[in-house]
């Protein structure tokens, strides 16, 4: 099934970060004005705004276009506000343990669901991007890719948990831990939703 151009425009911006005009005409194979009615458009529906840049030297200033909230309430958030309450109810009932026990048992179920998939991906390259496949089939629109240190990068553009972790950083932690024992290598978080980022990335190294 074809997507709308404004799907490809959410799309473009929730991957890519901010996008001129001009860029996501490219992008769609579209003029940049064709972009812009699109973007106009989708403006006047709350789902995206501009934010306007200084241009460089004597150039003009250049509008960069941004997700709103409304927009990034377009991908899937594993029914957040339910999610939230939950949490909250769970721990005002049973205490912060038990909370801590339903991460425990959660982490061990997909650390041992990752595992099995990723059993037949040889060296680490191919661990890294079995995990990004997995990842993305699970919600969060993950990429990777090899860095010229050696090192790679893992990074998940949407989080459809983010309001359970906003709840409760220990879902956080614990996919943390999950990766590393899954892929077999050191991982470390450098940038982060919850902090602000626009992105979860993840820098890769082996032992």
């Amino acid at each position: 099934m074809r997507q709308s151009p404004a799907n490809r425009i959410l799309i473009l911006i929730k991957t890519e970060g901010p996008q001129l005009a001009a860029a996501i005409g490219d992008a769609l194979g579209i003029s940049g004005e064709a972009a812009r009615q699109q973007l106009a458009k989708m403006a006047e529906e709350g789902l995206v705004e501009p934010v306007t840049i200084a241009g460089t030297g004597r150039g003009r200033p250049r509008q960069l276009w941004h997700l709103t909230a409304a927009g990034n309430r377009q991908f899937p958030d594993g029914h957040a506000e339910l999610t939230a309450n939950l949490l909250g109810t769970l721990v005002e009932q049973l205490g912060p343990a038990a909370l801590d026990a339903v991460i425990s048992a959660r982490e061990a179920e997909t650390l041992k669901r990752y595992r099995e998939e990723l059993e037949k991906s040889g060296d680490l390259a191919a661990r890294v991007e079995g995990l990004a496949a997995i990842r993305t089939r699970e919600g969060y629109m993950a990429d990777s890719w090899k860095q010229q240190d050696g090192s790679f990068m893992l990074v998940e553009n949407h989080c459809p948990i983010c309001a359970a972790a906003a709840a409760c950083a220990g879902f956080c932690r614990s996919e943390l831990e999950t990766f590393r024992a899954a892929l077999g290598a050191d991982v470390e978080r450098s940038e982060h939703i919850l902090a602000g980022a626009r992105r979860c990335a993840y820098r890769i190294t082996p032992h």
